[in-house]
């Protein structure tokens, strides 16, 4: 009779580095992304908002963590971040920041076509087309790197300051 031996599941793949130029061109999409949202007038703010509740919906930690810390260092207050989540029940946000947040969750979970088409409704009120276009982009491009990190388990590691 052989003894069985526990062999651990294999290590997740970082796909961004198993195929780096797959991730390279994500990164340069992300890079024209973020520069049509600025030219588009979309603040920066704004910008991490989006990836942050887009995070949140797909529950992916490690891109939480880069943009918690993008979005207080682009002047977000700890306030907002901690009721972002809650955002419709608020009146922390503005009506352009609540528009963009409806946007990327209808874009984030585009199943609900009477969602997405009330969400996109509510942005033609308050965001013009360019902005409604990067805010569509920022969502669409933060998806993909969730998948990214989820997919290849990238860990949450703690501050140097921690």
């Amino acid at each position: 009779m052989s003894e069985r031996t526990h062999v651990s599941p294999p290590r997740r793949i970082y796909i961004d580095k198993q195929s780096p130029k797959a991730f390279h061109a994500l990164v340069q999409v992300s890079e024209a992304v973020r520069a049509a949202a600025s030219e588009a007038g979309l603040d920066r703010t704004v910008v991490e908002l989006i990836n942050l509740r887009v995070s949140q919906l797909n529950g992916c930690a490690y891109c939480l963590d880069v943009h918690t810390t993008a979005a207080l260092r682009a002047g977000e207050s700890p306030r907002r971040l901690g009721v972002l989540s809650a955002w419709r029940d608020t009146g922390l946000f503005t009506p352009s920041e609540r528009a963009a947040l409806a946007l990327a969750e209808a874009t984030t979970d585009p199943v609900d076509a009477a969602a997405q088409e009330s969400a996109y409704e509510a942005a033609r009120e308050v965001l013009s087309g360019d902005q409604i276009s990067a805010a569509i982009w920022v969502a669409v491009t933060i998806n993909a790197f969730n998948r990214v990190s989820i997919m290849s388990k990238h860990p949450v590691r703690p501050h140097r300051n921690e």
